[in-house]
């Protein structure tokens, strides 16, 4: 045992120091890692965070679609551009689907940007359809659902099947009523 005590001390007691010093090497050695690895779970815990709040947001907003409307009675709606207008639908009366008989009677106008042949001309083409959608349309809505506080949703409504189902290039950007009578027969 004496000898290999002898031979731990063959540096003549610098041992120590030189290992303290190796141990301050080591301790830094050990610390990079953990730093390294303290950022990396930072930078990961961020980019997890960036791309969950994106897609909240995209959820909630519908994929950027605005949830806000305006009043179209509004003092505070900008002035609307002049359009050119599709008249030639004509009055069209139909019956309503109630169980009490209700007749609709609608003249539609159907406005588009000003001076777009190409509306126009698709417009003019699908006449007949236009006159054919407009009656099936109404005859599939209850009297209820006809009246003048309704108006505007109707308006969209025939605006969204003009633009996606009938027009390959124009698009229709307003609809007026001339007419929009709903009458119970007796």
């Amino acid at each position: 045992m004496a000898e290999s005590d002898d031979l731990d001390d063959l540096d003549g007691g610098e041992a120590p120091e030189a290992s303290t010093a190796a141990r301050k090497k080591s301790g830094l050695k050990n610390l990079l890692p953990t730093i390294l690895k303290f950022a990396a779970i930072g930078l990961a815990a961020v980019i997890f965070i960036v791309t969950v709040s994106a897609i909240t947001v995209n959820v909630v907003n519908r994929g950027g679609q605005s949830q806000t409307s305006t009043d179209p009675s509004s003092p505070y709606v900008g002035r609307l551009p002049p359009f050119s207008y599709f008249t030639d639908i004509g009055t069209i009366t139909t019956s309503t689907r109630d169980a009490a008989s209700h007749t609709v009677t609608v003249t539609m106008n159907i406005g588009f940007t000003q001076n777009d042949q190409s509306t126009a001309s698709e417009l003019s083409m699908r006449r007949l359809e236009l006159r054919d959608f407009t009656r099936s349309f109404f005859a599939r809505k209850y009297a209820a659902e006809l009246r003048p506080e309704n108006e505007e949703r109707l308006k969209r409504e025939i605006m969204e099947v003009l633009n996606t189902r009938f027009l390959d290039t124009g698009r229709v950007r307003i609809i007026l009523f001339d007419r929009l009578d709903i009458m119970e027969v007796f």
